[in-house]
């Protein structure tokens, strides 16, 4: 069996699965795995929103079930077994998640939800290997996800209680369990069955030659390390219309393009694409590749987000590639282009039927989405990226270049743009803090204070967010004029409304409102050491003692993954600051009690409180 030398890498190992499924056992049984099964003690109360796909929840969740595990059993015995293999699985169905029905009622909803759609079905899983060293636990742990499609037939309400009446599914994620008598609910499921049932035996194999059986140098040259065709292949878009791509070339590769087995041509005096380390020769440099290649990737999402592409297959998809050509008024062959990158990317989705959004398309990139970042991304393509094309100039004649490229002018000690720029910038600011003004408004408890003054707010979410946890709280949003006069357009109703008010003025000249409490908000990074420091002494003088000064801004020793947003962010604004800068900071201009907290991924929020001067 081809799986079997894959599996027996763990054979001489102490495995132990931190589930008490017995559907996931009998699956890695049957697969001749030998293990001990230890549940896992985890409180399954990670907070859904905060991640930005429903994979990254199952993800991070059987993650924390198999670290739960390993510490505990490491506690026990002061020592740990080799590996431990944590899973979750959950039901999504238009972008809601869900868990195990908590009673009839519960099942009964889930169901209906369900009831002749199709649902999406992703079970994170988390490899953790421990070595104990030093009476210390080490981990490493490597994760992955498998989705899978299923669609519900049209269910009569006889037979959905009839089948909640059997008690089958209360212990299921999405209240269902495919493998007994809810397999009769199901009309098709597209993926891996098991996967459904609740561990997605194939992907776990492959995780497992990918950790034990390392490519072999000889096959590394054939390894394609970049997703995005070449560039030469935007001057032939127009030669795949209607008849396809030209049978002399490769619609990826353009003329001498990839040959059938997979390998590329190579140019007359290149070096030689096996660059693997043997004979004395560097490894491939994949990851310097990629980086070279991550500007393509960014255009292909803008100019998909510009296109309305992702409302497009929202509202219709799925559709084939001629179709949505003909609604977007485009050629079919780079249409046809487009979306295949956007399947290489992430983006989309490609099945018999068409395309259409995946689940962090829909959620992220439609635009009228709750948590739609499509402002950012049109921000981003209309102005950010033309800082970047002039970064030569910016770094030979300094920073201030790049505001000129955005059409930013320095007047009267404050930045001013054109209508439509400040409008653009707003949208982009809308989206971002959607993503983290909860997380900010929560990391501290602010019930103490009954006012609050937003600085530089633009459209008031983080002010909302601070009025619908603090119902005693009244919140002022001061921000310039030309960003009070548009922010109506970014309003909703609601109660907590009332609470808050737009009040126009610059927080470097005029009189700051009068609170209890001062926010800001990704405000400091973005001024040299001059203007932070007249900002935060105007604050330290409006402030009373006792009241508050809390600042969320990305930190500067974030992981290399996160923290190459600031410090790209940093090319044309102020230098990112770590939190026990920002502590300084705040004790330098009167402020006591400085405490730090994570918002999120994205933050860190620092809050001072005023002392007796």
């Amino acid at each position: 069996m081809v799986l079997c030398p894959v599996i027996g890498k763990l054979q001489h190992k102490h495995v132990v699965l931190a589930s008490a499924s017995p559907r996931r056992q009998e699956i890695l049984s049957n697969a001749g795995l030998r293990f001990e099964v230890v549940p896992s003690r985890f409180k399954e109360k990670l907070r859904k929103a905060s991640f930005a796909t429903p994979y990254a929840y199952a993800m991070e969740t059987a993650k924390q079930k198999a670290l739960e595990v390993a510490s505990r059993m490491h506690q026990k015995d002061l020592r740990a077994p080799d590996v431990v293999i944590g899973a979750d699985t959950i039901v999504v169905v238009g972008a809601v998640i869900l868990e195990k029905p908590v009673d009839k009622q519960d099942a009964y909803r889930m169901l209906s939800r369900l009831n002749g759609k199709e649902h999406s079905v992703f079970t994170g899983v988390a490899i953790v290997h421990c070595c104990s060293k030093d009476g210390r636990l080490d981990t490493e742990v490597s994760e992955f996800y498998e989705e899978t499609t299923v669609k519900f037939s049209e269910l009569s309400e006889e037979l959905l209680w009839e089948y909640i009446n059997s008690g089958e599914p209360m212990d299921k994620a999405g209240g269902y369990g495919i493998q007994a008598q809810g397999g009769m609910l199901v009309e098709y499921v597209h993926g891996d069955f098991l996967n459904v049932v609740g561990f997605p035996l194939n992907h776990f194999c492959k995780e497992l030659a990918r950790l034990y059986y390392p490519p072999r140098p000889e096959d590394l040259h054939r390894v394609r390390h970049a997703s995005i065709p070449a560039v030469d292949t935007f001057e032939n878009l127009s030669d795949m219309e209607a008849g396809g791509s030209d049978p002399g070339q490769s619609a990826e590769g353009g003329r001498g393009g990839q040959q059938a087995d997979g390998d590329r041509s190579q140019a007359p005096g290149a070096p030689d694409a096996a660059l693997n380390g043997a004979d004395g020769r560097p490894p491939l440099p994949a990851g310097l590749l990629e980086l070279m290649d991550g500007f393509k990737a960014s255009k292909v999402l803008f100019t998909a987000c510009k296109l309305k592409l992702f409302d497009m297959l929202k509202d219709q998809g799925p559709l084939k590639a001629v179709d949505i050509a003909r609604k977007l008024n485009a050629c079919a062959g780079g249409t046809e282009w487009l979306l295949d990158v956007c399947v290489a990317l992430g983006l989309l989705e490609k099945t018999h039927r068409g395309y259409s959004n995946t689940e962090v398309a829909t959620l992220h990139l439609a635009s009228d989405g709750e948590h739609s970042l499509q402002g950012l991304a049109e921000y981003n393509d209309a102005h950010v990226w033309g800082v970047f094309t002039r970064l030569g100039p910016a770094v030979q004649e300094g920073a201030d270049q790049t505001r000129g490229a955005l059409g930013v002018m320095e007047e009267e000690g404050h930045l001013s743009q054109s209508r439509e720029m400040t409008l653009q910038f707003m949208r982009a600011m809308h989206s971002l803090s959607k993503l983290t003004a909860h997380h900010v408004a929560t990391a501290f408890d602010l019930s103490r204070f009954t006012s609050a003054c937003d600085l530089g707010g633009c459209t008031g979410i983080l002010a909302r967010e601070l009025a619908q946890e603090y119902p005693r709280l009244q919140v002022t949003v001061f921000d310039l004029p030309e960003v009070t006069e548009l922010s109506g357009g970014f309003q909703r109703g609601g109660r907590q409304t009332e609470r808050i008010r737009f009040v126009p003025g610059d927080f470097f000249k005029d009189n700051l409102p009068e609170a209890d409490l001062y926010v800001l908000s990704r405000i400091l990074q973005d001024w040299p050491d001059d203007k932070l420091h007249k900002l935060l002494s105007r604050i330290s003088s409006s402030c009373k003692p006792g009241g508050g000064l809390l600042v969320a801004e990305a930190a500067a020793e974030e992981k290399e993954r996160a923290s190459r947003r600031p410090r790209l962010r940093a090319l044309s604004a102020g230098q990112p600051r770590s939190p026990d800068e920002h502590r300084w900071l705040l004790q330098r201009h009167g402020f006591q009690d400085v405490r730090v907290a994570r918002a999120g991924d994205l933050l860190h929020v620092v809050l001072g409180t005023r002392a007796v001067p």
